[in-house]
């Protein structure tokens, strides 16, 4: 490798480094973990993840390397890591992955059986319906991961019933504004029942909408790091998740 690819390469790690621990403190920002959550980039043959901390202090320092092709995960990598990689071996298209805790995804995976329909546009920029994965086990192998991976399918986003919600993006910002997106949906789609029959928007609706996504992702993501500044980041300390 040159001297100037080999620049370009370190520059690129460190881009994706910023991009993966900025989502992550974002993602604290906004309430959507506490004590437990990650987000990961790919990168290359391998991906950057943060390790099992408290996202609020993350940094582009915190962050692990992990193989895609792992049969095994590092010291300090969280043990629903294995969901990254499933996901990201499945779907090509996919470069980033948010994996959050939002209460309205336990409370939306108790009463749905099946799939969340978008009732307002920028829900549609999840997928035609958002995939409720039936297994409230926690993610800590690759069978049960890709078991998860399989019913995210073609969707951007998934809820795990009795475990949270998984989101997934072009960039880190993406899947942290598309878990912002998923709250929100589980919240409109609860209250909706309790109003009566609910009323989701057309397929020709939800196409118009997802063609329109990535600038309003964008735009959705510039807005929720802002939060980010709100925080400090102190010293990261280990934990078990």
């Amino acid at each position: 490798m040159t001297g100037q690819l080999a620049n370009e390469a370190v520059a690129d790690r460190t881009a994706t480094a910023l991009e993966v621990a900025t989502a992550a403190r974002t993602l604290a920002a906004l309430g959507l973990v506490t004590a437990f959550g990650h987000v990961s980039a790919r990168h290359g043959d391998r991906i950057l993840m943060t390790p099992a901390i408290d996202l609020a202090q993350a940094t582009e320092g915190t962050l692990l390397e992990i193989p895609l092709n792992s049969t095994a995960l590092p010291t300090n990598a969280p043990g629903e890591a294995w969901i990254h990689l499933s996901v990201y071996q499945a779907r090509p298209d996919v470069h980033a992955v948010a994996r959050a805790i939002p209460e309205s995804a336990f409370a939306a995976g108790a009463v749905v059986s099946h799939s969340i329909p978008p009732l307002h546009g920028q829900g549609a920029m999840l997928g035609e319906a958002v995939p409720i994965h039936d297994d409230a086990r926690l993610m800590r192998s690759a069978g049960i991961a890709e078991g998860a991976a399989r019913t995210l399918g073609h969707a951007d986003a998934l809820v795990l019933r009795g475990n949270g919600a998984v989101t997934t993006g072009h960039t880190p910002g993406h899947a942290v504004a598309r878990m912002w997106l998923l709250d929100t949906t589980c919240r409109l789609h609860l209250t909706a029942r309790q109003a009566g029959a609910i009323r989701g928007l057309t397929s020709e609706e939800i196409t118009a909408w997802r063609a329109a996504a990535p600038p309003l992702l964008d735009r959705l993501w510039a807005h929720l790091r802002s939060l980010d500044g709100v925080r400090a980041v102190p010293t990261a300390t280990v934990t078990d998740e």
